[in-house]
């Protein structure tokens, strides 16, 4: 892996969400639910849907991304699951901070497809080698991502041990 690295700041990220909904704004593209791939889509669904006047916000937690460059075997839905019946007949937008591998949100998709009116995604990054090609991406890179709310060391009580994220490495 390149040591290379994007560096999006939380300025930026305002700009990336705003230029994003834009784009799906301009497609025409009405989600009716935002569904977001947690933990780093979070930040995007919270955005999109303000900026797209759509209430309707769901969340799936996938665990996949170990460290930088490692993962497990496969990405795995973790409980509680979404009900995909509260998604039936529904344009649903998933969103992610990054489709890189594209494994997290194939799986999501796939999870979707058969309940759903209509199925998109949305992400600030994706990467040439990812699995999912993105109906709506702000920016193509393959360099590894330094996203603002995972470069920081995780906040702990005063005088413990302080360690960087595994975001970080």
């Amino acid at each position: 892996m390149s040591q290379a690295r994007e560096n999006l700041t939380y300025e930026a990220f305002g700009v990336a969400v705003r230029e994003l909904a834009q784009t799906i704004a301009d497609d025409g593209y009405e989600p009716d639910i935002v569904l977001s791939i947690a933990r780093g889509g979070v930040f995007v669904a919270g955005g999109l849907a303000y900026a797209l006047d759509c209430k309707n916000i769901h969340l799936v937690n996938v665990e996949f991304y170990t460290g930088v460059g490692t993962t497990l075997p496969m990405p795995v839905m973790l409980a509680p699951l979404p009900n995909a019946i509260d998604f039936s007949q529904k344009k649903v937008l998933i969103t992610d901070d990054v489709a890189d591998t594209g494994k997290t949100l194939k799986l999501v998709h796939d999870f979707c497809v058969d309940a759903v009116a209509e199925v998109r995604t949305a992400v600030i990054y994706e990467k040439s080698h990812s699995l999912v090609k993105c109906e709506y991406v702000w920016k193509r890179t393959d360099e590894w991502i330094n996203f603002p709310w995972s470069v920081l060391p995780v906040v702990r009580k005063s005088g413990e041990p302080v360690t960087p994220s595994k975001e970080a490495l």
